[in-house]
């Protein structure tokens, strides 16, 4: 093997979606980062090897305008435009392109094996290994940030961690069910084709039997084009070291349903063969890195409002039988909150292992909690959230743990910045002075006044709006005018479009919901555009934009003195309105 020592400022393991977020994120927040991932390609539990769909916030559209924001939309957006086709693998490649465009030095194919502590307990370098390049790694960091799923790097350092459920008496939850060491299981997936023919199926010998609708109780398969997230088990196993033989019983039953499908009954799959099926379980739940905070059921049904908040969830608190398929209960137990919940930044860094970050599965909650967060966007947006932070801790030489009401404020501020989603949390960033403005538009529809870009809130609320929306009664193009009362010296301009929140934006399982999503760019966005600028002189052109179909743009100049900005919106990708939630405005120099 050949040895080499590495070192980054912020190191990043696991490169599922929390752990691209967490990378990009401290990447473009100036730190020098390392990702190490052990598999080809990134995605983890959504990429093309597995293909669980990237749900979130929104509960598949059930929530509307819950949609993380940030990093996970761009990809998301990136991706409906580029893969009308729905190929799995174009969605790898693009969280492939964002990360390497950040100058992220990632490490594909390696495995994070130890780590070795200094003598203040931080971490001071983990060891990796990549058998297909024979290369042994020393990658040393200043933070790390441990985004693996099971918590491997915080295990290997000694990090305080839970597995299984608690019992409702230890914080007070309603329907905690343990305590014992349980976990939900893993589900294997399949895609199928209809290839307008008859196709006959032959089971293995080693496949299960599920020959009646008793033998898979309460277990909906009318669905026959993609895997069911229910072919589940493992939860009474060790969830890490069992893992070989999860994947052959979940291969079993896996077979053991297509089975029953084809030859069981009439279930109308006469036609129907299996084009792929996954050999890689996606894993559900294992270790949980605690922290200071450990975000609890209670917390996400009375959506506590915590005062280092960084980002937020919403999917329902989602719970399965540990015995999977082969449990005569339902295969999964669901409690929603009334309204999106905050997500700590305490909750997202280790209570004993001072430069530890964690994002995803393996963040500090308890098992009912976790039964919400795990989902990958808002795993995602977890991830977002901590590279902002670990970058600012590098930068200020500070540990999360003394981080100043100060720096989470600004860390807060960054991220809405970024348009990652914050609850009850608005711009009032000093350095935009965009906030200073008196804004008019040349027509709005009711409800949708121009000052409404200003109210510091990226998406609808209930019955606010935040939008600016042109009367759609009158044609294209509209322009929105943020004016000043003297000059200010302007070199960035960020606009926030519409994307089309109130609906899915990411595929599921079913049919119906994929129905709704527009494989392409969402017809509420801005698609051509020009930035004019007043200057002395009068209007200059700054910027002009066609083919947009990303909802934030940031657009940079050479230092202007202006008295006001002008946006006039040419063309949308379909819908008769020009849609604007937020404009900022900045002095970069400063």
């Amino acid at each position: 093997m050949t040895r080499r020592s590495l070192e980054a400022e912020v190191v990043v393991a696991g490169g599922g979606l929390a752990g691209v977020c967490a990378a990009i994120s401290a990447a473009r927040s100036g730190a020098d980062v390392i990702l190490i991932h052990d598999r080809p390609m990134l995605g983890g539990n959504t990429s093309s090897e597995v293909r669980v769909h990237a749900t979130g916030a929104d509960c598949s559209g059930g929530r509307p305008h819950a949609r993380e924001g940030g990093i996970i939309e761009e990809i998301r957006l990136e991706e409906a435009v580029r893969n009308p086709q729905r190929s799995n693998s174009v969605w790898d490649l693009v969280l492939e392109e964002w990360v390497r465009r950040e100058s992220v030095r990632l490490l594909l194919n390696t495995s994070v094996t130890s780590a070795a502590m200094n003598s203040d307990r931080c971490i001071g370098h983990v060891a990796a290994v990549r058998p297909w390049t024979e290369e042994d790694f020393t990658i040393g960091g200043e933070f790390f940030i441990d985004c693996t799923g099971d918590g491997r790097v915080g295990f290997e350092a000694g990090a305080d961690f839970r597995i299984g459920r608690e019992g409702p008496e230890e914080f007070d939850e309603p329907d905690a069910e343990g305590p014992d060491d349980k976990t939900m299981g893993c589900s294997l997936m399949w895609i199928a084709e209809d290839l307008g023919h008859p196709v006959e199926f032959k089971p293995p010998s080693w496949a299960r039997k599920f020959e009646s609708e008793e033998d898979l109780p309460f277990r909906g398969h009318t669905e026959l084009r993609h895997g069911h997230w229910w072919i589940e088990w493992g939860g009474e196993l060790d969830m890490i070291k069992d893992q070989d033989q999860i994947r052959r019983e979940l291969l079993a039953c896996l077979f053991g349903v297509w089975d029953h499908l084809k030859n069981h009954g009439d279930h109308g799959a006469e036609n129907w063969a299996l084009r792929w099926f996954g050999v890689l379980p996606a894993k559900r739940e294992s270790r949980r890195l605690m922290g200071p905070t450990i975000l609890t059921e209670n917390d996400i049904l009375e959506q506590t409002l915590f005062a280092d908040r960084v980002t937020h969830g919403g999917w329902s608190i989602d719970t399965h039988p540990p015995k999977g398929i082969y449990s005569p209960e339902r295969p999964s137990w669901h409690r929603k909150s009334e309204d999106v919940y905050s997500i700590p930044l305490s909750s997202l860094y280790s209570r004993n292992v001072p430069n530890l970050f964690m994002a995803g599965r393996c963040a500090s909650c308890t098992h009912m909690a976790m039964g919400s967060t795990r989902v990958a966007a808002t795993a995602a947006a977890m991830g977002q959230a901590v590279g902002v932070a670990a970058a600012r801790c590098s930068d200020h030489l500070c540990l999360p743990r003394d981080l100043s009401e100060d720096d989470i404020a600004q860390i807060q501020q960054d991220l809405l910045r970024a348009d990652h989603f914050i609850p009850e949390l608005p711009n009032e960033d000093p350095a935009d002075f965009a906030r200073e403005a008196t804004v008019t538009a040349s027509s709005h529809e009711a409800g949708h006044e121009p000052q409404k870009v200003l109210s510091g809130t990226t998406r609808r609320r209930g019955d606010e709006v935040h939008q600016w929306a042109s009367d759609a009664g009158v044609a294209l193009p509209q322009s929105l005018e943020l004016r000043w009362d003297g000059p200010r010296e302007l070199s960035m301009l960020q606009i926030v479009f519409d994307t089309g929140f109130e609906r899915p934006l990411t595929l599921t399982h079913s049919d119906a919901f994929n129905k709704r999503i527009v494989r392409g760019p969402q017809p509420e966005c801005v698609r051509d555009y020009r930035i004019e600028v007043e200057c002395r002189d009068g209007w200059v052109e700054a910027a002009r934009v066609s083919g947009n179909y990303q909802r934030r743009r940031v657009h940079r100049f050479e230092c202007i003195t202006a008295s006001a900005v002008r946006i006039t919106c040419d063309a949308t990708n379909g819908d008769p309105q020009a849609r604007i939630f937020e404009v900022r405005a900045y002095d970069q120099r400063h």
